[in-house]
C-alpha cells in the first residue's frame, strides 16, 4: 500500500470548478445548484430526503447533472469530500455532507466573512466518529504516546491540528510556522484508502479514521484511544446563496421529511380526571390537541411522539387508563 507524508495539505489541494454552463450538456442558467454525495455512506439517505421533499428529478448515469423537473435546481452530485470547497466557495448553494468533512475543509481552509459553507440543519442520518485508533496489542494507551510517532490518515487537516494542540500542551517547541506538518514532531501520511490496514503493515504506529459500528476496526486489531470529531449528515449552504426563498423552501421542506421519519401521531382517549397525567407523558412538539367527546368528562388527545420512543409511551398511556390508543405514520411535517 501507497502512502505519501502530506508536508502541507494546500499543496495537495486541486481547484474544483462545477462546470460552466455553457460546457454542461444541461443549461443550469437560473437554477439553484445543489450538491449531493455521488456514492458512498451518505447517498442513498441523501436521495431519500429529496424523494420526500418532492425534489423530483431523473439523473443520466452518464452525467453528475440533474435537472430537477418541478422547482429551479440542478443536483451536482460530487464526492461528499469536495461538497464543502463547492459550497464554502460560492459555486453550489446547498449540499449534503458530513460533519467530518466540513471540519476538515475548515482546518486546511479556514472559513472567513465571504466564505465558508454554513450549517442549515442536522439530517438526522450519518452518525460516526473520527477517531485515534491503536494497535489492541500495541503500547499506546493514550494520544499523547502518539507525539513524535507515524500516524496515517485521510484527514490530515484535523489530525494535523490535534497534534498540533497536544504538542503546545505537552510544551514541544515549533518552528512558528502555525500548523502544518513541517512544525509538528508527530509525523502525518495520507492515506486516500484502506487506513484501517496501516498499523499491521508496519506504515503506522496509529490511526484516525472514519468509525461507525467499530466491527472494522475491531477486525484488523485496533481500538479506540481518542474521538477527534463527532459527525453526522448535515444540510449546508453558501455565504452567497442565488436564491435565498428557495434556499429556505427546501429546508422547510427536508425538515418536514426528518420530522416525519423520526416521530409518529398517538391517539388515546382518556377522562378528564387524569388527563393531566397523560399529556406529560405525550407533551407532543409544542402542546397535544384536546378535543372534547360526546361522552361526558372524556376527551381525545393527539400528539407527536418520538418514534423509538412509542412502546414504553403506550404503555405508560394504558397504565394512567387511556383507552383506544392509535399509532399513526407521518406522511410529512411542517
Amino acid at each position: 500500500m501507497g502512502c505519501m507524508i502530506r508536508a502541507n495539505p494546500h499543496e495537495f489541494s486541486e481547484k474544483k470548478e462545477v462546470p460552466h454552463v455553457a460546457d454542461c450538456p444541461v443549461s443550469l442558467e437560473g437554477r439553484l445548484l445543489f450538491a449531493v454525495p455521488k456514492k458512498g455512506r451518505l447517498q442513498q439517505a441523501a436521495l431519500d430526503l429529496l424523494a420526500g421533499s418532492d425534489i423530483q428529478f431523473r439523473r443520466d448515469n452518464r452525467l453528475d447533472i440533474a435537472l430537477v423537473k418541478n422547482h429551479p435546481i440542478a443536483l451536482i452530485f460530487l464526492p461528499a469530500a469536495d461538497i464543502p470547497t463547492f459550497v464554502g466557495e460560492g459555486k453550489v448553494d446547498l449540499g449534503i455532507t458530513g460533519l467530518d468533512q466540513i471540519k476538515e475543509h475548515e482546518a486546511v481552509t479556514p472559513p472567513t466573512h465571504d466564505t465558508g459553507a454554513e450549517e442549515v440543519l442536522d439530517l438526522g442520518f450519518g452518525s460516526c466518529k473520527l477517531q485515534i485508533q491503536v494497535p489492541e496489542k500495541g503500547p499506546y494507551s493514550d494520544e499523547r504516546d502518539l507525539i513524535g510517532r507515524s500516524i496515517c490518515t485521510s484527514f490530515v487537516g484535523l489530525t494535523e491540528q490535534h497534534f498540533a494542540k497536544l504538542e503546545a500542551e505537552e510544551h514541544f517547541p515549533t518552528n512558528g510556522a502555525g500548523t502544518t506538518s513541517n512544525s509538528l514532531r508527530t509525523k502525518i501520511k495520507y492515506l486516500s484508502g484502506s487506513v484501517e490496514a496501516a498499523c499491521a503493515l508496519g506504515v503506522a504506529d496509529g490511526i484516525v479514521d472514519l468509525v461507525e459500528s467499530g466491527e472494522t476496526m475491531r477486525s484488523h486489531g485496533l481500538k479506540a484511544i481518542k474521538t477527534v470529531v463527532e459527525s453526522r449528515a448535515v444540510l449546508i449552504k453558501s455565504k452567497r446563496p442565488s436564491d435565498q426563498k428557495l434556499v429556505d423552501k427546501v429546508a422547510s421542506r427536508i425538515r418536514g421529511v426528518i420530522a416525519a421519519q423520526q416521530f409518529v401521531l398517538c391517539q388515546y382517549n382518556i377522562h378528564r380526571d387524569v388527563l393531566s397525567t397523560a399529556t406529560k407523558i405525550t407533551p407532543g412538539k409544542r402542546a397535544p390537541t384536546i378535543t372534547q367527546l360526546d361522552e361526558a368528562d372524556w376527551v381525545a388527545v393527539s400528539s407527536m411522539v418520538e418514534k423509538k420512543k412509542i412502546a414504553m409511551v403506550m404503555d405508560d398511556l394504558a397504565s394512567c387508563g387511556a383507552t383506544d390508543i392509535l399509532v399513526l405514520t407521518i406522511g410529512n411535517s411542517r
